[in-house]
């Protein structure tokens, strides 16, 4: 790693680890994203043909590779070729974590297992994101919205009756961050055994884990109910507590969770409900839920987005406007420093939310290319001139450029 990246890192609780990652759209790179902000040095493998996120925007990469692989080195290998394997197991060796998502028989294929990685480096820790961990289906494939229809969530999440996946990838980024916190605290243990070292993490189990609390609320009702019912969602257990549009057509999302909250939020806005003595309680309001939705709707409908959103932090009401993707950047609270790091790549310029718990951004490693980094990390790995240009010349290894994945031409309208 240069002198002067270890330097920018040196403050960093990670610095002095390397990580190196295999890993396709969100779930791998996310986990090594979050490492890299920690201080470890990621480097990122690639096959010739890229990380499919490079292409999937106009045939050019994606907001994906902008968001979570800055600060990372890459190297383009062909692990089907024998020059390929050796440049992978040598890196291996110098390295304490490898990190992918590849499915379990194409790891096997490519030599990348905890097994083949254990075998050059007894130290190593191994952490395999896929589809479902130990159990009869470990060897099935699984993405994002598979893990959504197997734990709950896509049935909870109907579009005109049909179950339909979330809009972000949250099982893949939840299974990147518990991969780290794994990942870590077998770095913490003084005397980890192998077992330890060798990290499984499923999108399937991931999702239990985060449907733990919908799962045990099921379970609840059967059993005090003797039929399933599920647990209503805040919005819909508590009449007031969601969006509700404003007089110029913008929506605010209103945090009315509790008697408290319900006298502040008709107090701010002037709604005769407030002294209603049959809507002063939750469990009331419940069972007036219609006659409620409409007087807060009514309530709100009389004030424009600016006029309300003065009313509502006056009386300490807790809401939001309700934001297009578009927009979210330009508010005060996301524009505070650390909290955003600006970015340029290919002529373009972006800004990229920063991991939380930052107080500033720190200097860091631009978006790679495909394989930008590949003759200076073979050389770092002890490789001449002469056997750098015979791996390259064979194709094992690519030094690839930003002609690789080209953004086609935006056609001007008229």
């Amino acid at each position: 790693m240069h002198r002067e990246t270890q330097d920018k890192m040196s403050q960093h609780p990670l610095s002095g680890r390397r990580v190196i990652e295999l890993g396709t759209m969100v779930a791998a790179p996310y986990a090594t994203h979050i490492l890299s902000q920690l201080g470890a040095e990621v480097i990122k493998i690639e096959p010739p043909r890229g990380d499919t996120t490079r292409s999937l925007v106009r045939g050019g990469p994606s907001g994906t590779i902008i968001a979570y692989s800055h600060s990372k080195r890459t190297l383009c290998l062909d692990l089907t070729s024998e020059g390929g394997k050796q440049v992978f197991l040598k890196l291996v060796a110098s390295a304490d974590v490898v990190i992918h998502n590849l499915s379990p028989s194409a790891a096997r294929k490519l030599g990348v297992t905890f097994e083949d990685c254990d075998a050059v480096n007894p130290k190593i820790i191994h952490c395999h994101i896929k589809g479902y961990g130990p159990g009869p289906q470990a060897d099935d494939l699984a993405t994002n919205p598979v893990a959504e229809a197997a734990t709950g969530v896509m049935d909870d999440h109907r579009v005109n009756g049909r179950p339909s996946r979330l809009g972000p990838s949250y099982h893949d980024q939840f299974a990147g961050t518990f991969a780290v916190i794994r990942t870590q605290a077998v770095m913490l243990d003084p005397a980890p055994t192998a077992e330890d070292r060798q990290i499984e993490i499923g999108l399937y189990e991931t999702g239990l884990h985060l449907a733990a609390r919908d799962l045990a609320g099921v379970q609840l009702k059967t059993q005090l109910l003797g039929r399933p019912e599920k647990e209503a969602g805040g919005e819909f257990a508590m009449p007031g507590y969601g969006a509700y549009e404003t007089s110029d057509a913008r929506w605010v999302y209103l945090l009315v969770m509790s008697d408290a909250h319900w006298r502040k939020l008709t107090g701010a806005l002037d709604m005769p409900e407030g002294g209603n003595e049959e809507m002063a309680t939750l469990r009331q309001r419940k069972k007036l839920r219609d006659e409620v939705e409409a007087a807060v709707r009514g309530g709100v409908g009389k004030f424009t987005h600016d006029e309300i959103a003065d009313r509502l932090k006056a009386a300490g009401v807790g809401f939001n406007e309700v934001l297009p993707l578009e927009r979210v950047l330009d508010a005060p609270q996301a524009q505070q420093p650390g909290k955003l790091r600006p970015l340029e790549y290919r002529g373009l310029s972006f800004e990229v939310p920063e991991f939380p718990g930052q107080a500033q951004v720190a200097d860091n490693l631009p978006v790679a290319e495909l394989g930008e980094h590949s003759t200076e990390l073979l050389r770092e790995l002890g490789y001449g001139e002469a056997e750098c240009a015979v791996l390259l010349e064979q194709g094992a290894v690519t030094q690839g450029g930003p002609d690789n994945f080209p953004w086609a031409p935006v056609r001007k309208k008229g």
